[in-house]
């Protein structure tokens, strides 16, 4: 009897295609992650199982080009896709609309702590753990009430746009640390991802400057850090991360009229419904 089943060789063919775009659909979720506020794309690489071969790039890129790069390429082109598509729609909301905005990713933060606190502890707790979260939580809040009580007006230049690309990459290299809450506290973040959305050279070319002397000088520091105090290390960026959300809540949005304290709860509260579904995507599929 004619044997109707492909040959293996297209068999090969057909699997090696679908894992290429599962891996990208994987990448521009990830490159979602990087700019939208209160979602770290290291943590949506712990989520894929990808974020051990990317820091054994970062690290030695030499070494294991040849043994990553094949797998990584869809996710490295979907991640860019991903990034640059929303780039320009969440600056044009936070121009136009800024309190309701910033109520939706502070939402997106509030709903995303949960299952971070979860992975931070996934490897146990100590008291030492707590003594770091509180830590960095007292130095980040002090440092940008500081700057806030200084009145301390940042414009953006060269210098701040590296520090924005430091702010990115380490937000991939440091699970859980979501580049976002150190900018918009300096108001820096809606400038950043506008220049991106314009695909402006002038804010694209140092950043793109800061993110690779990052990973550089910080992708095998970070990496052993996570490895030798994973438990230490997770629960500092909680801290900062919440630290630098309560400085970003737009009290006074909420103060100027009862509708405009509804709109912003509304857009709370959609972003805390937002966070919970991600959650739930993730959990399936984890299982």
């Amino acid at each position: 009897m004619p044997n109707d089943a492909p040959p293996s060789g297209a068999n090969n063919r057909k699997n090696i295609i679908r894992k290429n775009i599962k891996r990208f659909v994987q990448g521009m979720l990830i490159g979602l992650g990087a700019v939208l506020p209160g979602i770290s794309g290291g943590v949506l690489c712990v989520i894929f199982g990808i974020y051990q071969p990317v820091m054994e790039l970062l690290s030695s890129p030499f070494r294991r080009f040849r043994t990553h790069i094949p797998k990584l390429i869809p996710v490295l082109l979907g991640a860019g896709a991903g990034f640059l598509g929303v780039a320009k729609l969440l600056a044009i909301l936070l121009t136009r609309y800024p309190d309701p905005s910033v109520c939706v990713f502070v939402g997106l933060i509030a709903g995303m702590l949960p299952s971070l606190f979860r992975e931070a502890g996934e490897k146990g707790r100590s008291r030492g753990s707590y003594a770091a979260m509180a830590a960095a939580f007292a130095v980040v809040l002090a440092l940008l009430l500081g700057l806030e009580r200084l009145s301390v007006t940042i414009s953006p230049s060269f210098g701040w746009y590296v520090f924005c690309g430091f702010c990115l990459a380490l937000s991939v290299i440091a699970p859980g640390m979501s580049f976002s809450t150190l900018l918009m506290p300096l108001g820096l973040y809606t400038p950043f991802v506008d220049g991106i959305g314009r695909l402006d050279f002038a804010v694209l070319l140092p950043a793109g400057l800061g993110a690779v002397v990052t990973v550089i000088c910080l992708a095998k520091a970070v990496n052993y850090l996570f490895k030798r105090w994973y438990s230490f290390a997770f629960h500092a960026i909680i801290g900062v991360v919440t630290a630098a959300t309560l400085v970003i809540i737009p009290f006074g949005g909420f103060a100027q009229s009862a509708a405009s304290a509804a709109v912003n709860a509304a857009c709370l509260a959609a972003g805390a419904a937002g966070a919970a579904a991600l959650s739930r995507f993730n959990a399936r599929y984890q299982t």
